[in-house]
């Protein structure tokens, strides 16, 4: 019989009494906990979970082993599917994924060492973590490893995951800044009391101090100091300890060395009465230090707040409308096809349409859009937004994960997940740095117990305090995850983590024409009467033949819809057929509407499209219809050509608009009816010159285009697969974002190389400095420290940049689609 607990791997209590009947055999337990898990686990028709360990399926470590038996329970209780309808997403591709919240990472080291141990574990699809939001994002296949098999490597690393939820998330953050804060106040307070200590010994030193007094103020020092070691300094031991066993050296190693070793020595001299004490460096070192932490730790938290909007920002309730009435729900039980009232001041739980009821809607945390929009019958409403002015009547469409806030949120944080090249260097390096400190560290200590032992052991101090490689872990994603965040606050939404650095260095910026430079709607451009009736009897005419239809043309003279008409014949592809007091019309193509007339009129020009309506006897007028121009369409081709970029045109559509709409914006390279597979070819033939391209579209007919360009942007109103295939995507119909983004990429590349080169060239100059014995270590702590606060405070500047808010202007906003 085995001799270890089933379930946890424990060692058996003696004449142990607790069993489980696993595959018609009765397995030893160690305790009622384990029994009660390994029942349920088997009731619950989960017992292939055993099955897959003892074949080996899932490695050795992957087991509970090495985690406690109350520690083991809570993990396998986020097994159950009822836990994990909460936080875990069905990909549809035989996967699930789910984001969790990781406590104990401080550099990119710890981000390393998660990512590499979790891609190991079988079954495991893809597995990042990201050091700005300690968000973890995991992807696996839930028939080869469990979630309690997913979090317990958190923990044997050393680590604590929580799954994603915004309000849980949102009380820990506050639960960790009280924590950082008390612990900073303990530094900061001792640490003025030991320098008004040390100042006294110094000046003793200088001028004569008897040797009690001495004593007395050291042994003061000590004690302030002491609870400033074991208490304010206490998260850089736990991190030392556990990146020592897992093997894996992170900066908290040559901090807690540094403290831990200047306090032991301290300590044996106060005692002894002999040599220096060092607990003015020690107390200002671990103030910095944690000071510097707490301002990163501020700014993540701030930077999290973004997402954390859009995850929770749906009601938690809803007003249903059935045949018995109101019936207050919860709003995750909501069903499309569901209708619901949202009255004034309420934010709307699902995405929907308008039934009824005339109100305007404050979209601002979705969309950027600073301006309410108008909604009426048959308009769109996204789940979140806020209904402000009438009560409104909604056909619920899209619910839960399912609606746009919840898709902008999973898209967010994937993009904060995905590194581009710049971050991924940046990680290596800072993981390779502590190694590097370590080791020069040790050479230091050689060389100066030779040249001049007394001073050996401040100098190793100083060189462990000051190459500390904070700076360096936080240069890239502190300033990714601020340029990020301010994009999605204006309304441009970053899905993919490169898109920040290929945008910076985009040479050519291609535009579908149709809903991209266009609005996509057609439009009454030119009324031009043939006859004696006048061109606004004209369109009335016209707009009651079109009654009711929902085609766009329709949609262009719905304006002036004021009488109706009888017998009304719709002829496909080539108009409409009606009468109007006894008399017939006829509008459509020109050969259809002069079908009865001896001759067929021809259109004035070639521009746009253009129709006739006719009555039995004569052609009455002309109509030209337009795809018309987005506003800030001229705006932004003219600041792309003033920047030096190539702008070209790639549409399906007739050469004839498509020229037009060149000619407009002065685009000289444009292509009219072009396939999907030749604007593929053109978007090739571009990157092979050495173009940088960036491709801007939104139907399905740009999927290949948007997913083959160096960056892609799908519009606001872009079909799902556009969306799917681009980089990032337009919140708000405003092509202005572009240039917004344009201008936060170059910011960003610049402020990354800022803070590397910063983090750099602070190292470079400080380890000669502190080496030849320079620097003193309560001077290393100010410059460790200051170098970290400076890089995030740079980063910092991405979201607060005057000239982007200046860019940011709602008076072109259109209402999306």
């Amino acid at each position: 019989m085995s001799q270890s607990c089933f379930h946890c791997g424990q060692p058996l209590p003696a004449d142990t009494t607790w069993f489980v009947t696993v595959g018609d055999e009765p397995r030893s337990m160690c305790c009622p906990g384990c029994q009660a898990v390994c029942q349920t686990i088997m009731d619950a028709g989960l017992g292939d979970y055993y099955q897959h360990r003892q074949q080996g399926d899932l490695p050795a470590d992957l087991t509970p082993q090495s985690l406690t038996c109350e520690l083991s329970d809570e993990l396998q209780l986020f097994d159950q599917q009822a836990l994990q309808q909460d936080f875990v997403e069905d990909t549809g591709q035989g996967h699930k994924r789910a984001v969790f919240i990781v406590e104990g990472i401080t550099c990119a080291a710890c981000i390393w060492l998660l990512e590499h141990s979790l891609r190991k574990i079988p079954g495991v699809k893809q597995a990042t973590v990201n050091l700005t939001t300690h968000r973890a994002t995991l992807e696996w296949h839930p028939d080869q490893v469990l979630i309690s098999h997913l979090l317990g490597t958190f923990y044997r690393l050393g680590y604590k995951a929580y799954p994603y939820q915004p309000d849980a998330e949102e009380a820990r953050n506050i639960k960790e800044s009280r924590s950082a804060l008390f612990r900073l106040g303990v530094a900061g307070i001792g640490m003025m009391q030991v320098m008004m200590y040390a100042v006294a010994l110094y000046a003793g030193a200088l001028q004569g101090m008897e040797t009690k007094q001495a004593q007395y103020l050291r042994l003061i020092s000590l004690i302030i100091t002491t609870p400033i070691v074991f208490y304010s300094a206490q998260p850089f031991f736990i991190a030392a300890w556990r990146d020592l066993r897992s093997r894996h050296l992170t900066m908290d190693l040559p901090v807690s060395l540094a403290i831990g070793i200047a306090y032991l020595a301290s300590l044996w001299s106060t005692f002894a009465g002999g040599g220096a004490v060092y607990f003015d460096s020690i107390t200002m070192f671990t103030f910095l230090l944690l000071l510097g932490r707490f301002v990163e730790m501020r700014a993540r938290h701030r930077m999290g707040k973004s997402g954390n909007q859009l995850s929770s920002i749906l009601p938690t309730s809803a007003l249903r409308l059935s045949s018995e009435g109101e019936q207050r729900v919860a709003a995750r039980d909501l069903l499309a096809g569901d209708r619901i009232l949202v009255k004034p001041g309420q934010l709307i739980p699902a995405d929907g349409m308008v039934e009824s009821g005339h109100s305007t809607v404050d979209e601002a945390i979705i969309t950027g859009e600073s301006v309410a929009i108008a909604k009426v019958p048959g308009s769109q409403v996204l789940g979140g937004a806020m209904n402000v002015t009438s009560p409104l009547t909604i056909r619920v469409q899209k619910v839960a994960q399912s609606t746009r806030a919840s898709a902008i949120a999973f898209l967010l944080e994937r993009a904060f997940a995905d590194k581009p090249r710049t971050a991924i260097i940046a990680d290596r390096v800072a993981s390779r740095f502590v190694l590097a400190v370590l080791i020069v560290s040790a050479l230091v200590a050689i060389v100066w117990s030779v040249i001049d032992p007394t001073d050996a052991f401040w100098v190793t101090l100083s060189v462990l305090v000051i190459t500390c490689p904070c700076a360096l872990s936080l240069a890239t994603p502190t300033a990714l995850t601020a340029a990020t965040t301010a994009l999605r606050q204006r309304g441009f939404l970053i899905t993919r983590g490169h898109v920040l650095e290929s945008l910076a260095s985009i040479t050519h910026v291609v535009f579908d024409k149709t809903g991209t430079l266009t609005e996509g709607k057609l439009v009454l451009h030119t009324t031009q009467p043939l006859a004696t009736m006048s061109a606004a009897d004209c369109r009335v005419v016209v707009a009651a033949l079109e009654q009711g239809s929902e085609h766009p043309i329709a949609h262009a003279f719905k304006p002036y819809q004021e009488q109706l008409a009888d017998n009304l014949q719709n002829h496909v592809a080539q108009g409409v057929e009606g009468s109007i007091a006894g008399t017939v019309y006829r509008f459509g193509k020109a050969g259809f509407a002069a079908e009865k007339l001896a001759a067929t009129p021809v259109p004035p020009s070639e521009q746009g499209q253009w129709l006739l309506l006719c009555d039995a006897y004569q052609p009455l007028a002309w109509f030209q219809l337009t795809d018309a121009l987005r506003p800030e369409a001229h705006e932004v081709v003219s600041q792309l050509l003033q920047r030096g970029l190539h702008v070209s045109l790639l549409s399906g559509d007739q050469p004839a608009p498509v020229a037009a709409v060149a000619a407009q914006l002065n685009i000289s390279n444009w292509f009219a009816g072009v396939s999907p597979e030749q604007k593929l070819e053109k978007i090739t033939a571009l990157q092979a010159a050495g173009e940088q391209v960036l491709m801007v579209g939104d139907g399905i007919n740009d999927v290949l285009v948007l997913a083959q360009a160096q960056t892609s942007v799908a519009m606001n109103q872009a079909t799902d697969l556009a969306k799917t295939s681009a980089d990032s995507m337009l919140l708000r119909a405003d092509l202005r974002l572009l240039l917004q983004a344009m201008e936060v990429a170059q910011q960003t590349r610049r402020i990354i190389w800022q803070n590397i080169g910063w983090a750099i060239g602070y190292n470079l100059l400080a380890l000669p400095l502190a080496a030849s014995g320079m620097i003193p270590p309560y001077l290393a702590a100010v410059g460790m420290a200051s170098s970290s606060l400076i890089v995030v405070c740079n980063a910092m500047r991405l979201g607060r940049d005057k000239r982007l808010s200046a860019l940011h202007s709602p008076s072109l906003s259109t209402q999306p689609a």
